[in-house]
């Protein structure tokens, strides 16, 4: 597995790939690699011919206050777990190659960023767009693959792609969670004890969300107020926002009709979790 630490390099070497008409798959992330990292390596690995794990804790998506200086890192550990996942090419820039002296350019994705994740991080998915749009120049991927947990940042960079007539495909893969539903986040390790089995919430009130629509529940309300109590009555949990929406579009729905997607954020203590499901009034959805 190579390393590659600087765009130049990592242009070069994604020209030599695309000149011997191989293709090339993209895996972006802000590295301490978990097991749902990992799936996304291996999905990745089964697509293409050469797999590029992008690692950069992105300053430009995290706010004055948020966690940027303490987000967990240990590249050692990371090195050798994409290793062991077939990586062909560990790509780690330093955020002053990536935003040097005179930066001025972002990427804004108007009405998908707005509300939800975007209302309580302000600029956060200007950050998101702008680094991921700058990582597929930089790898120049034919397929790029995100996790379905960050759901609103896998719609924004769809649709970035799409109006920007970026020559990539964008994928979505599942979430991956802990045997006790609880979905895996690098952020779980800043969890006490405590907080860690308060972050359950998140997975009971999907699941009770799930088991309401599958009797045959639609209402918005009904759903969220089911949710709500869940969480609610949870020591150390507040909500951040519970919302029904349309998958492509992340407009609120007042019932479900075909599909909906439930988007959750909740802190537990002073962290800040997500989690969501798709439910569906035709079909058993996984949560």
């Amino acid at each position: 597995m190579d390393i590659i630490s600087t765009p130049d390099d990592m242009q070069g070497r994604a020209r030599q790939w695309r000149s011997q008409g191989l293709k090339v798959v993209l895996a972006p992330t802000m590295g301490f690699f978990h097991q749902g990292h990992v799936s996304l390596m291996e999905y990745g690995r089964t697509i293409g011919e050469r797999l590029v794990v992008s690692l950069f804790v992105n300053p430009a998506q995290f706010g004055p206050q948020e966690d940027l200086g303490r987000y967990p890192r240990d590249l050692d550990r990371d090195v050798r777990l994409a290793r062991d996942a077939g990586v062909d090419c560990l790509y780690t820039p330093e955020a002053g190659a990536m935003y040097p002296p005179g930066y001025q350019t972002f990427v804004e994705v108007e009405s998908l960023s707005q509300g939800l994740c975007g209302a309580s991080r302000p600029g956060h998915f200007r950050g998101v767009a702008t680094v991921v749009l700058k990582l597929l120049n930089q790898v120049a991927p034919q397929v790029a693959v995100f996790g379905e947990k960050d759901y609103q940042q896998l719609m924004v960079v769809k649709r970035m792609v799409a109006d920007l007539d970026a020559p990539t495909e964008i994928v979505g893969r599942p979430i991956v969670r802990e045997p006790d539903g609880l979905a895996m986040s690098s952020r779980n390790t800043y969890l006490n004890p405590e907080g860690r089995a308060a972050a359950l919430c998140l997975y009971r009130a999907l699941l009770a969300a799930r088991e309401l629509v599958l009797s045959g529940a639609k209402s918005r309300e009904n759903i969220l107020e089911a949710v709500r109590q869940i969480i609610q009555a949870t020591p150390g949990a507040h909500i951040d926002y519970a919302a029904l929406v349309d998958p492509v579009t992340l407009q609120e729905v007042e019932a479900i009709q075909g599909e909906a997607r439930l988007l959750l954020a909740v802190w537990v203590n002073n962290t800040r979790l997500i989690d969501n499901t798709l439910l569906s009034e035709s079909r058993l959805c996984c949560v």
